[in-house]
């Protein structure tokens, strides 16, 4: 029996939890008040403040660190590597810790896993960052020879829920072509042949389905109007684009189940941009499955828009011809990072080194 804690920031909480094998027997989302994240400029400067933050929660809980298996922190924007349990190493933290620009809050996952883990003299794992890279060489191309396309997205939510697939259909995860979809705040759109990530929308970058609150893929010309217009910097410009966009700019809310409510009330301007985020995923799953050249043995739709049967019932008249769809509705990202350290602890599956 393995007991293993899992930390996962966000923007504005830490969210930690500890399983005890398959079975999470903790878990608190510690809320983080804008007040309090002030100070600190960059993400790197909120590692004491979440650190200490897990710590007085453990307290209060009663867990004592000496009676865990292993830590798991969420990965965060390293170098391009393959899908797999990385142990965290000093490598590992030195990338985090100058992220070439890239900063995001999921940076700190890992150092603080580290950590707590030094301290307890067990190993520190992240599964799956944002970066697992198994791109073929067709699909880096991106049409100007100063842009290339970047492998990046749920991978984490995007393997497991292809590995729950495998497990319904009774086959090996590494015999069988799907395409996933991370329905959430932002939207990934993936193929996968026998395991491997091969193409996918790259959403951080704004390609792929609109989302609750990101823009998509866009008309260049038309993000070229907005960037040199005056009314935006840079970084208002990126803003607007990952967090005030979709049904956010449309509806002003980025909550489906109120755009559903709406509509419910006859608002027919909620049911055509929402009918048009469904219609835009469609796309984006019939072109993944392209990739595969149609060899597909199921689609799979997972993360938080995917209990939404007005969503996933215009998704599936449009892709049903393609394969059979498997809903695995909900967030499992604690789930999933935990059960990847649980692999390797049982000896299923062997650690990488970053």
């Amino acid at each position: 029996m393995y007991r293993i804690l899992v930390i996962n920031p966000g923007s504005t909480s830490s969210k930690i939890a500890v399983f005890t094998d398959e079975a999470e027997v903790y878990s608190i989302n510690i809320a983080h008040t804008l007040a309090e994240l002030a100070p600190y400029p960059r993400v790197a400067n909120q590692h004491s403040l979440r650190r200490d933050a897990v710590f007085r929660a453990l307290s209060e809980a009663a867990i004592a660190i000496g009676h865990l298996d292993a830590v798991v922190g969420r990965g965060g924007m390293l170098r391009p590597i393959p899908s797999g349990v990385y142990r965290v190493n000093q490598r590992m933290l030195d990338d985090l810790q100058r992220p070439g620009g890239r900063e995001h809050i999921s940076n700190l996952g890992a150092p603080i896993a580290y950590e707590i883990a030094s301290a307890a003299g067990i190993p520190a794992f992240i599964v799956d960052p944002v970066v697992v890279d198994e791109f073929e060489p067709l699909a880096r191309v991106a049409g100007l020879p100063d842009c290339v396309r970047r492998s990046e997205g749920h991978m984490l939510s995007l393997k497991a829920a292809a590995r729950w697939a495998a497990q319904e259909l009774g086959r090996a995860h590494d015999e069988i072509n799907l395409v996933v979809a991370h329905l959430g705040s932002g939207i990934s759109v993936s193929a996968h042949r026998r395991a491997a990530v091969v193409d996918i929308n790259c959403g951080l970058d704004g390609a792929g389905p609109f989302s609750p609150e990101r823009a998509g893929g866009l008309p260049v010309g038309e993000v070229m109007r907005l960037a040199f217009s005056g009314q935006y910097t840079h970084d208002e410009l990126y803003q607007l684009v990952t967090r005030r966009a979709g049904l956010v700019a449309y509806l002003g809310t980025n909550d489906a189940r109120e755009v559903e409510r709406r509509i419910a009330r006859g608002d027919e301007r909620a049911r055509l941009i929402y009918e048009a985020m469904a219609y835009q995923i469609a796309k984006e799953i019939g072109l993944m499955s392209t990739v595969l050249r149609g060899d597909v043995q199921a689609i799979v739709l997972t993360g938080g828009l995917a209990p939404s049967r007005m969503l996933v019932g215009w998704i599936s008249e449009r892709v049903a011809w393609i394969a059979p769809l498997l809903i695995y509705p909900g967030e499992f990202e604690m789930s999933a990072m935990a059960q990847g350290a649980l692999r390797v602890l049982r000896g299923e599956e062997e650690a990488k080194e970053y």
